[in-house]
């Protein structure tokens, strides 16, 4: 037998094998295919049609929801922003680092700049800490600029919650998951329903961080008003220099708003006057005296002057341009101002605010979850680490009533629009 023939032979066999099994690999594959086209973008509910991409192919790549440019004050903007990640969570995307706005746009259209997320806060530092939960993209990461699907959110009295959600869990699945790109256009975050627990808000909430630069101007602030109340307390009975931060809501945008929310709610615990709010921080069972006041509010909004008179004697009450800081909020936008603001009074020993103002529920926000953090029992009351009251409800001994966020409330709908039923344990 000719062994050199047989061994041609069989290679010959393998190749013609091998050729076979690659011809039917492919026709397999190219099946799989075929039947893709691409998705209208009006169709927002047809999921009827198939899609111009194989889902599996691009499971690996990873996929965006992009939001329209979040506005209005500060505190409104956060709770936009965490909406939005909580929106992208639930889709299975990473939310694309979002255009906040440095001023009032009800108040300063002209100048409605947008500002970078990354100019307010730490994009990296985010990301680490809400590491597994929710995560920013920058627009850098997308491959494919031309695989976007744009979503009009619904709106008006017949797009109700369930609907909402509906639509959100329907776009979370084929066809629509395999675009990279999900662009939700109409309106703002922060009037979207909210279908999202406190304690989901509070975790997003506690990955912002600052940038360095508004973090040290803060620090400057509390310097100042901390040095103050050492220079009080030398020739007084309280060693500690201590101060108390109090968001006072007096300005004329704001007496408008809630003047018109006790109309419409039939509840008269929103507005409060200069002299009740004055007369009620004087109340704090346990205040120690001499106290620092210091007196968070927006000047260029404000009509009353006189905000440092008529305060019970032993409290030295502070604003900017008494503290010496004027300049330095002068100099940066609203966005920035607020910023400081916040941290101002976010670290105060005592923190007094108003129940229907979003900027003082989330001060008590952090501050709770900062207690809870720490495993403290108790939240509320002069004794502990982080007390915090609402000057427009009424308290023990003609004092502001203690103030705690409920972290099992099912949505931040309290926070978002205020409340005079405050928990407190």
């Amino acid at each position: 037998m000719d062994f050199r023939f047989f061994g041609l032979h069989l290679r010959a066999c393998k190749c013609v094998v091998l050729i076979v099994i690659a011809l039917v690999l492919r026709a397999v594959f190219l099946s799989r295919f075929s039947g893709f086209r691409g998705v209208e973008p009006n169709n927002l509910f047809d999921i009827s049609k198939p899609l111009r991409i194989n889902s599996e192919f691009h499971s690996r790549k990873p996929k965006f929801l992009e939001v329209p440019q979040i506005v209005w004050g500060l505190n409104n903007q956060k709770i936009a922003l965490a909406r939005a990640c909580l929106t992208a969570r639930l889709l299975n995307r990473t939310l694309m680092m979002p255009s906040l706005s440095a001023s009032l746009f009800y108040k300063e259209v002209d100048q409605l700049e947008p500002i970078s997320f990354d100019k307010v806060f730490q994009f990296e530092k985010f990301n680490s800490l809400c590491k597994g939960f929710v995560q920013l993209g920058s627009y850098s990461d997308i491959s494919n600029l031309s695989n976007v699907f744009e979503l009009q959110k619904g709106s008006g009295r017949r797009w109700t919650i369930e609907r909402d959600l509906d639509q959100l869990r329907q776009f979370s699945k084929h066809p629509y998951d395999d675009y990279q790109v999900i662009r939700i256009t109409g309106k703002n975050p922060f009037l979207w329903h909210d279908h999202w627990p406190v304690k989901d808000y509070a975790k997003v909430l506690e990955c912002l961080v600052l940038v360095e630069e508004i973090s040290k101007q803060a620090d400057t602030v509390i310097s100042k008003i901390r040095q103050i109340g050492l220079q009080e307390n030398q020739n007084g009975t309280n060693s500690d220099a201590g101060y108390v931060a109090v968001h006072m809501r007096i300005e004329k945008d704001w007496m408008i708003h809630c003047k018109k929310m006790e109309k419409r709610s039939n509840i008269t615990e929103i507005c409060s006057s200069k002299d009740e709010i004055m007369e009620r921080v004087g109340n704090i069972i346990g205040l120690k005296m001499p106290m620092v006041i210091y007196i968070a509010v927006a000047d260029n909004l404000l009509e009353e002057s006189a905000i440092l008179s008529g305060w019970k004697e032993g409290l030295l009450p502070l604003e900017k341009k008494k503290l010496g800081v004027a300049e330095l909020y002068e100099k940066q936008p609203y966005l920035i101002q607020s910023a400081i603001d916040y941290e101002v009074c976010l670290r105060s020993d005592v923190f007094v605010g108003n129940s229907f103002s979003t900027f003082s529920s989330l001060v008590v926000l952090d501050r709770t979850q900062k207690m809870i953090n720490m495993g403290v029992g108790k939240c509320c009351g002069i004794d502990v680490r982080w007390p915090s009251y609402a000057y427009n409800l009424r308290g023990e001994s003609k004092g502001p009533r203690p103030w705690a966020t409920n972290m099992s409330d099912s949505s931040l709908k309290a926070i978002s629009y205020g409340t005079n039923q405050i928990s407190c344990r």
